[in-house]
């Protein structure tokens, strides 16, 4: 009889250490061959709108193919290999899975609906050949119904959750232990395969702004990152400042196991109780992304609705010329505020943007051009490198005050008062609004209040070299409260 072999389906887990699907492999007998779909029902997508002769360039593909590369040649030196290929995974999986005469298929989660249903297709194909496919839990610490309310039903307020989670950690410390695969080698099964290469699926290399794709890149920011994590709270607001951590985009491809990471936060509460705070807000954000994808596993409605069924009531601006000039403002950062048009233009030109900024621009969006939230949240999972369903849902209903947990409706962000606050010398503004880069510390946050003077000496014409405000923020504040009125009315 030949030996069985275990193909291990890579996808949000592009890496070789605490890696929970090649784990439970080794535990399989035979062989193991990590595999990898370019699943064409994500890559159509991206392509839209982009000519037939044309190469579509996105940073998320690059990323991936630049990730698998390097993981290519860690494998190597195991004596192992990767199979890459471009097609339907719906159909690619099942496929390689029958040609290599595999006995099981192993993965790591993902609760998203389209990869639920892609997953479910896949396994009912497979149970025809008698090939049986293995789930296991990889991108999150806690999920589905693992942290419950006393009652046993969903948390849909993320204090309480927070509690219950580092409570069920206590309990279970083995939840945040390194997937052993130090068995690697002698295991692996070597098919050669070369990698499709970009241009092969319509893809050109993106340009990549500081961003090193693959587990080396991954520690280096974490290397970075341990030495300011004390830092972070006080750090990370301020969208000038080295304050995050940048991994974002390592925890949506699995560069990087999310287990690491809350282990070194706990080491460093541990280790360093004067800076503890920063560790443990860090760790907070960690347990968001739970939090978020516990919410779309128990409520997959949000996908495409308002969390809370009530706000689905409010009128949002009809998609008209008005619409148009706004939403074309916003996403191309021209909309008069500095800081809104400065975390815009940082999105646009790197796919990356700042935490704080997220909040702001989501809250112009949504609370003072009176766009749903829905048109920021596809712009943003179209450009953003960490885009991730369940978290930019959850932020973009948090700001639209529609979603769990979320901001009051009546309290909305001041987008001049956050930039005063949070770019107190408009050090970012400068960066991504150059127009305006002579401006004083005091009038770069609100160029239409300066003095004509002022705007004269620093060569800032409002409406030809930077626009005017699209909208005046506090007659925006006075619709936003009359449009969300409607919730306090009986439907």
């Amino acid at each position: 009889m030949s030996t069985p072999i275990t193909l291990v389906w890579l996808r949000r887990d592009l890496r070789l250490h605490d890696h929970a699907a090649l784990a439970h492999a080794l535990t399989l007998p035979g062989s193991i061959q990590p595999v990898f779909v370019f699943d064409e029902a994500i890559l159509a997508p991206l392509r839209s709108g982009t000519p037939e002769s044309a190469l579509t360039a996105d940073r998320r593909v690059s990323f991936i193919h630049q990730s698998l590369e390097s993981l290519g040649e860690e494998l190597a030196e195991f004596k192992g290999s990767i199979i890459a290929v471009h097609g339907l995974a719906t159909q690619e999986i099942p496929r390689l899975a029958r040609e290599l005469k595999a006995s099981h298929v192993v993965y790591a989660g993902d609760d998203e609906p389209d990869a639920l249903l892609r997953d479910a297709t896949i396994e009912s194909s497979l149970a025809t050949l008698g090939i049986k496919m293995v789930r296991v839990k990889d991108q999150c610490i806690f999920e589905r119904d693992e942290v419950l309310t006393g009652a046993g039903g969903a948390f849909s307020v993320f204090t309480p959750y927070k509690n219950a989670w580092l409570k069920r950690l206590e309990a279970d410390p083995g939840a945040i232990g390194a997937r052993d695969c130090s068995g690697l080698a002698g295991r692996l099964a070597r098919h050669p395969s070369a990698l499709p290469s970009l241009a092969s699926m319509s893809f050109d290399q993106a340009a990549q702004t500081g961003l090193k794709a693959g587990s080396k890149g991954a520690q280096a920011l974490l290397q970075d990152f341990l030495g300011r994590m004390g830092r972070y709270r006080q750090a990370r607001d301020f969208p000038s400042v080295r304050g995050p951590s940048y991994l974002s985009v390592h925890l949506r491809f699995g560069t990087i196991s999310v287990r690491e990471l809350v282990r070194h936060a706990r080491t460093f509460i541990q280790s360093h109780p004067a800076e503890a705070e920063g560790a443990q807000t860090w760790l907070s954000e960690l347990i968001w992304r739970d939090f978020y994808m516990q919410i779309l596993w128990h409520h997959p409605h949000v996908v495409g609705a308002s969390f809370r069924p009530e706000y689905d009531r409010v009128c949002w601006l009809e998609e008209n010329e008005e619409f148009a000039r706004l939403f074309s403002s916003w996403c191309e950062g021209k909309t008069g505020y500095p800081i809104v048009d400065a975390g815009m233009r940082q999105l646009n030109e790197s796919g990356y943007m700042h935490n704080r900024l997220r909040m702001v621009v989501a809250s112009f969006l949504t609370k003072d051009l009176g766009i749903h939230w829905k048109y920021g949240e596809r712009y943003f999972a179209r450009h953003l490198n960490d885009f991730d369903l369940s978290a930019n849902n959850g932020g973009w209903q948090w700001a639209a005050s529609t979603g769990c947990d979320a901001q009051p409706y009546f309290r909305i962000f001041n987008p001049v008062s956050q930039s005063e606050r949070f770019d107190p010398k408009g050090a970012f503004i400068r960066r991504y609004v150059p127009e305006i880069a002579s401006l004083d510390d005091k009038h770069i946050h609100a160029p239409w209040l300066a003095p004509a003077l002022v705007l004269q000496a620093s060569g800032v014409e409002l409406g030809r070299t930077y626009p005017n405000p699209i909208v005046d923020h506090a007659q925006a504040r006075e619709a936003t409260l009359a449009r969300f009125a409607v919730v306090k009315k009986k439907a």
